[in-house]
């Protein structure tokens, strides 16, 4: 009986283990960059131009992510479904917000299917350079909050000029403890 327990006991945790690794960040696709310049916490690094599936964002809350999730399990013209990339960028600029997900290379290997949905849409984020933080902590206010006025106060001190609003990136699923998150907050460089 207790040889029977352990068995049980070694295979969830290995069942565990092995479900927690397929949906982390490690076995998910996310965007080359080229990092210039590292200082503690904060990077300067050049992106390539991304494509996004795109829906608008009034707060956390509003069915935004789902959106994208319907988008990328089939809800798009050849009913295909794509892979989940990381990170998942959000524009909180005020009125106009939104929650996009990056296009994976296989997918844009064979074309973007539009979406079905009018709420979403496919974009591009123009390649450049950017200023990034990486923060631990919540997408709740204070800790994004904090962040960007740190990022802010570095580009600063290092004059580093800056266009547009911030975009804020986060890598882990909603269940990834807070102080295990990766979560950055990233400025455009102006060139």
């Amino acid at each position: 009986m207790k040889r029977m327990f352990w068995i049980l006991l070694c295979l969830l945790l290995v069942g565990c283990s092995v479900f927690a690794f397929k949906n982390s960040r490690a076995s998910t696709e996310t965007p080359d960059y080229l990092v210039t310049r590292t200082d503690g916490a904060f990077e300067l690094r050049v992106y390539p131009a991304l494509r996004l599936a795109k829906t608008g964002m009034a707060s956390d809350m509003d069915g935004s992510f789902m959106r994208l999730f319907g988008y990328i399990t089939g809800k798009n013209e050849r009913s295909e479904s794509i892979a989940m990339t990381t990170p998942v960028i959000i524009d909180r600029k005020a009125g106009e917000g939104s929650m996009s997900f990056i296009v994976p290379k296989a997918t844009l290997d064979k074309g973007v299917p539009q979406p079905k949905s009018e709420q979403v849409r496919i974009d591009d984020l123009a390649a450049g350079t950017f200023a990034v933080h990486r923060f631990k902590g919540t997408s709740r206010g204070k800790d994004e909050k904090a962040a960007l006025e740190a990022l802010k106060a570095w580009c600063q001190a290092q004059k580093i000029e800056v266009q547009g609003d911030p975009l804020f990136a986060y890598y882990d699923p909603p269940w990834t403890p807070a102080f295990m998150c990766r979560n950055e907050v990233l400025l455009r460089v102006k060139p």
